[in-house]
């Protein structure tokens, strides 16, 4: 009896210890700080992608996961689906996950903002990649200058109409930081040339289906435009399938990413120009940043990732 009852508590203490671990976690699994590397030895970084629907973030997960292979770290890849609600859950799974270091692309830059806090409350230190978080400390952000990178698309434009014409802006996810910056600096040099006005704006979502549908619109209702500017490229080619439909090719059209489709429609001379980014380059340096952190090694507040300005004729 005195056997059975021992057996009985024995099955009931691994019963509680069991319902207490997380879905997928191992019942051999260590205690641990947040912040701190697995059982294996292995660190592990989370990166937090706003959407894989888009080739623009499916290189820089690319780029990350070279990057996370040559520094033998382990890299845990969640994807919101551009659903802020998802993301902020899949943030808060990392940190009950206790990666080492949170490399966030936010799917909005107010929303997170408390799944970073929290993170930062876990110890876990959090690095944005190509769009900012608001009113929350990063331990870096990593990204293209996007103000700079509206202000070369506007300089583009202006010296390809002469100084003179209409032009319809698609924007990007509101709420987000590249949307907000790119418009900034286009809106901002384009009203430095008052022969340029643009006459329409409107938000298609950096998606290439949006941006056919809603450059179709614009187009009805704005016939004599001479440019589109699209703030990602996925929008900019989603421009080009309007146009084509409505025959009309002697519109500019530039866009924003420099994506292999963006890039190859430039060279076809279907879209004007795109201001290249590197995705690639931002997630390496995303999973470099997050080392330098695991090692305990100082990294810089701002890491700027440079653009340069793609046309037929850039060699």
């Amino acid at each position: 009896m005195r056997k059975l009852a021992y057996l009985a508590a024995a099955a009931a203490t691994l019963l509680a210890a069991c319902s207490q671990q997380g879905p997928g976690e191992s019942s051999t699994a260590p205690a641990s700080t947040a912040g701190a590397a697995p059982a294996s030895g292995t660190p592990t970084i989370g990166l937090a992608l706003s959407t894989q629907n888009n080739p623009f973030f499916v290189e820089l997960k690319d780029g990350a996961q070279k990057a996370a292979k040559d520094a033998n770290v382990s890299l845990v890849v969640v994807d919101a689906q551009d659903d802020p609600a998802r993301q902020i859950s899949s943030v808060e799974d990392l940190i009950q996950k206790h990666v080492s270091v949170i490399l966030l692309n936010p799917t909005d830059s107010s929303a997170l903002a408390g799944a970073v806090q929290s993170a930062n409350r876990a110890n876990i230190p959090v690095v944005t990649l190509d769009r900012a978080v608001d009113g929350a400390a990063v331990a870096s952000h990593i990204a293209s200058d996007n103000i700079a990178g509206g202000k070369m698309a506007a300089d583009f434009l202006a010296k390809q109409l002469d100084g003179k014409g209409k032009i319809i802006e698609l924007q990007g996810v509101a709420g987000t930081s590249a949307a907000r910056d790119r418009g900034k600096g286009f809106d901002d040099e384009i009203a430095q040339t008052p022969g340029l006005k643009v006459v329409a704006q409107q938000p298609a979502n950096f998606d290439r289906a949006q941006g056919m549908s809603v450059s179709e619109n614009l187009l009805q209702a704005n016939s004599d435009v001479q440019a589109i500017f699209a703030q990602n490229d996925e929008m900019a080619l989603g421009a080009v399938r309007a146009l084509d439909g409505a025959k009309r090719n002697n519109v500019a059209v530039v866009g924003f990413d420099g994506t292999p489709d963006g890039k190859q429609a430039v060279k076809d001379g279907k879209m004007a120009a795109t201001v290249a980014q590197q995705p690639a380059e931002i997630g390496r340096l995303g999973v470099e940043t997050a080392k330098k952190l695991i090692d305990k090694q100082p990294v810089e507040k701002t890491i700027a990732v440079p653009l340069k300005l793609l046309t037929k004729d850039t060699p």
